[in-house]
């Protein structure tokens, strides 16, 4: 939804007068983690975990657009539903992060506001299928992102205001490995380390554009992906795929470890908590899921995806009715349930490290 046009310029002065009212940007009463009134400004990066709608919305759809079609954003399964631009049924992490914060939902998409404006509840500058490095689609690097916020840091459209109490997300989900072969262990384990070694100093650069914290995901276990368990009847998870993983989060919190003011979404233990915990083990949350591996919405064909159509508008694909019983949605992103569920267990760390004075 595009914000109503505002005069370069007038974009701090309203936001003041915003923070001096009892009620949020979404018209409902927004109480920080402590219980009294606080305001976070929220600016998110990465990939399709963290993207709130900045791919362009076409007709067309695609593996890239199908976020702007159905069945993404129905909720239920119903033609009834709005897409949202999210790569889930409904809502995902930012919004989820973002109603623990007392708002509605996630900061809308950079590429959708009006020139010279900032909402106060922050942006998203995530693009769905991103990395840290151009991935073949070519689509904006999380280091590119970070520039299209600094210029408007510099224009003032981000104020000294947004940035006061600001907190970043840093969704970086894999897409740097997704054509790499991973029987190629030491060329994985050497990009593995390029890739870290880029998100620290993109973290450590949003600190010096004045972003007072950052929330920086780990990489969930890519392995337990549909993505990587319909060769087994979605029954077993790849572990090759998240021996990679454990990896990346090694050398992640290495590299983070020293950094003030960061903290770390452990999405790889939330995430196993619920689609591939320890034998004899399994938290209260995974019990509320009947399918823990298989997608709700599923393509016909192994290379294809959720949404998919054919020449004559045929459907290449399956809809669950149920989307609240499965943790993922499609073939790489969780249902917003899924994403409650994550972002539950994580919630208490996650609050205990915004509110503590730096």
């Amino acid at each position: 939804m595009k914000a109503t046009a505002f005069l370069p310029g007038v974009c701090g002065l309203a936001l003041l007068l915003l923070l001096l009212l009892p009620f949020n940007a979404a018209g409902v009463e927004s109480r920080g983690p402590l219980g009294g009134y606080h305001w976070y400004t929220m600016f998110m990066f990465g990939d399709s975990f963290a993207d709130t709608g900045n791919l362009p919305r076409t007709n067309c759809r695609s593996s890239l657009s199908r976020q702007w079609h159905y069945p993404y954003g129905t909720f239920n399964g119903s033609r009834s539903g709005n897409p949202l631009g999210r790569f889930s049924n409904y809502l995902v992490q930012p919004d989820i992060i973002a109603r623990m914060l007392g708002r509605l939902v996630g900061p809308p998409a950079y590429k959708r506001m009006v020139k010279h404006y900032c909402d106060p509840s922050g942006m998203s500058f995530a693009v769905g299928g991103s990395g840290v490095y151009e991935v073949p689609e070519k689509l904006t690097t999380l280091a590119q992102q970070i520039d299209n916020f600094e210029r408007l840091i510099k224009d003032r459209t981000i104020s000294k205001w947004h940035l006061a109490d600001s907190v970043a997300l840093v969704a970086i989900s894999g897409n740097d490995y997704s054509h790499i072969n991973s029987s190629d262990v030491d060329n994985m384990i050497a990009l593995i380390k390029k890739v870290t070694t880029e998100i620290t100093e993109n973290v450590q650069r949003l600190q010096k554009l004045g972003v007072k914290k950052i929330l920086v995901n780990q990489l969930h276990p890519v392995g337990c992906t549909p993505w990587l368990t319909r060769p087994t009847n979605y029954t077993v998870c790849d572990s090759r795929a998240n021996m990679g993983v454990d990896l990346h989060n090694g050398h992640l919190s290495i590299n983070l470890r020293k950094t003030m003011n960061v903290h770390i979404l452990d999405l790889a233990t939330a995430f196993s908590n619920i689609v591939n915990p320890a034998p004899g083990k399994g938290s209260r949350l995974a019990k509320r899921f009947e399918h823990k591996l298989t997608p709700c919405c599923e393509s016909f064909d192994p290379e294809g995806y959720c949404g998919q159509l054919s020449k004559n508008s045929k459907r290449l694909y399956t809809v669950c009715k149920n989307p609240d019983q499965y943790f993922y949605w499609d073939s790489v992103h969780p249902t917003q349930a899924g994403w409650e569920a994550v972002m539950k267990q994580l919630q208490k760390p996650m609050l205990k490290f915004l509110t503590k004075e730096h």
